[in-house]
């Protein structure tokens, strides 16, 4: 495994590695021990400006590719994001904390998302209107020019590379930021892409979010935005956005996912979907995690049980150990933040039913460490079940009334995700009709399957991905009027 100690992450502007013009650092470490792994170019508005003035130069001589030639390159990136499979597995393992058996998955599903888009591209097509017998009236996709990816610490290499593929497929060049906690991996990806691809196409700013994700938020020259992260950011960014020009924005932000249960589900089904609903694996930080489990009064204390014992059976340990099954928080800042929400549940009367304090053991005395959490008995009024935690935290809920429960499951400002599970496939088609959530699962949770639309409702966010409207979405669409 070439795997570099210490690692020192560099930025990707106009086709070089640099450091920044600040020559400032970030230093990163290993959340399971706190250990001192590297640090990464905190970026900053001078290094914003030079990467947009690359993409720029850069942006027409790609556009002007044809799709199969722009294609030709991510294709490579594909191949050399695989061949460096291993270094980049290791890198994001103990960069971000999350399990070295699950984060496989993220390169692997970065490469073929790239792949992916290469064969979707075909599909930008534009149309004829029969708008009138004398003209011929049709439209067409043109790339908005320079656009942004602001990328979260949760799946920082996967969000980044997948995140390139839409945008340069439909001739856009990209300014990428990482995350503040976990950007060594982005270091390796420019490396890769400074070796593939034409300078200026990939342009990657590493560094906090004030100044250097403010300064591409505001860049007049920037039109489209997307962001992954938490709402309270969204927000920042949708009026950072407004104040620098007319964007396009798309945003993915938290969840307060409900899964629903009828009292004809199987208990044992629902408490192994419960477990793996929540991402304890990803120790609950994901957007999706169906962390509001509604059981019905006939199942909760069956299920709840169920769900105390397998939760009790998680193993905590070296997210680098395949055994292990989960890491840390990604920082401190957001272990303090899961446990203050712990705190407010247990103050609020929610029933702790385990977990809720750093695992006891020596080798979880430094670190960021949280164990996996759940709580009976929770109320609609209470913090942990109306506030997003992004930690391993699940919140149960016992209900009788089927209008009562829809109308708990839509009384959150969020609407990403949502699981209905019965046997009953009416009940089951109303339920998901009358959730407010951009996705919903019948009798699953977690799958996303390229080419569903993945997306919020309500403060969840705008836009939607991993298909053929985020393709389009980073184009302008143009008609052309013809007088015959």
């Amino acid at each position: 495994m070439n795997v570099r100690a210490q690692m020192k992450g560099q930025m990707l502007i106009g086709g070089e590695m640099v450091a920044g013009e600040a020559d400032k650092w970030i230093e990163s470490v290993n959340p399971g021990n706190e250990e001192r792994i590297g640090e990464f170019v905190a970026g900053d508005a001078a290094d914003v400006n030079k990467a947009v003035a690359a993409a720029e130069k850069a942006q027409p001589a790609w556009a002007a590719l044809d799709i199969k030639d722009r294609g030709k390159y991510l294709k490579v990136m594909a191949k050399r994001i695989r061949e460096r499979g291993e270094e980049l597995l290791h890198t994001e393992v103990i960069d971000t904390g999350n399990t070295i058996t699950k984060m496989k998955a993220d390169i692997e599903g970065a490469a073929e998302q790239l792949e992916w888009y290469t064969g979707l591209a075909i599909e930008m097509k534009g149309e004829t209107v029969p708008a009138s017998s004398k003209h011929l009236h049709i439209t067409v996709r043109e790339p908005y020019g320079v656009v942004a990816r602001i990328v979260p610490f949760n799946h920082p290499l996967s969000f980044a590379a997948r995140g390139l593929a839409g945008p340069l497929i439909a001739g856009n060049t990209v300014v990428i930021k990482p995350p503040e906690t976990s950007s060594l991996s982005a270091s390796i990806l420019g490396e890769i892409c400074k070796e593939i691809m034409p300078p200026g196409t990939v342009n990657i700013v590493t560094g906090n979010g004030m100044p250097a994700g403010d300064a591409i938020v505001r860049h007049p020259r920037i039109k489209r935005i997307s962001f992954t992260g938490s709402i309270p950011t969204g927000m920042a960014i949708q009026r950072a956005a407004a104040e620098g020009g007319i964007k396009a924005l798309t945003l993915e932000l938290g969840g307060k996912n409900p899964f629903i249960v009828y009292p004809d589900s199987d208990p044992d089904k629902v408490a192994d979907a419960a477990i793996a609903g929540m991402n304890f694996a990803w120790s609950g930080q994901s957007c999706g995690s169906t962390s509001r489990l509604m059981l019905h009064e006939q199942l909760y204390k069956k299920v709840l049980d169920r769900v105390t014992e397998k939760v009790a059976e998680i193993k905590m340990g070296d997210p680098m150990d395949p055994k292990s099954q989960m890491g840390p928080m990604n920082s401190k800042r957001h272990m303090e933040r899961v446990n203050m929400m712990i705190k407010s549940g247990v103050d609020d009367g929610a029933k702790l039913m385990i977990g809720g304090k750093r695992p006891p053991g020596k080798e979880f005395e430094r670190g960021f460490w949280v164990e996996p959490t759940v709580f009976g008995d929770v109320h609609p009024q209470m913090k942990v079940a109306r506030e997003e935690i992004f930690g391993p935290v699940l919140s149960v809920f016992s209900w009788r009334d089927e209008d009562a429960i829809i109308e708990l499951a839509n009384s959150v400002e969020y609407g990403l995700t949502a699981a209905v599970w019965t046997n009953d496939i009416k009940r089951a088609l109303k339920a998901a009709r009358r959730v407010q959530s951009g996705m919903v699962w019948v009798n699953g949770v977690g799958n996303h399957f390229k080419g569903t639309p993945y997306g919020g409702y309500k403060n969840s966010g705008v836009g939607k991905e991993s298909c053929l409207s985020e393709l389009l979405s980073y184009t302008e669409e143009k008609s052309i009027q013809i007088f015959l």
